[in-house]
């Protein structure tokens, strides 16, 4: 595996070395929406399923 300084200038990185994006995306089901539509906005999602904070971690349902 190769280590990278991040005090190096922008224009020395090899920014093209690194993947684009990696996605973990979990099989889900679908149970229904929200009863309470105007907290569900306030969430983001009226699915209660896929309300789960972000916590730098993995995600606590």
């Amino acid at each position: 595996m190769q280590e990278y300084r991040m005090d190096e200038t922008i224009d020395s990185f090899p920014l093209d070395s690194f993947p684009i994006a990696m996605a973990y995306v979990p099989m889900q089901r679908f149970k229904g929406i929200c009863d309470d539509l105007e907290a569900a906005y306030q969430s983001g999602t009226i699915f209660p399923e896929l309300d789960l904070p972000f916590t730098g971690r993995r995600c606590v349902s």
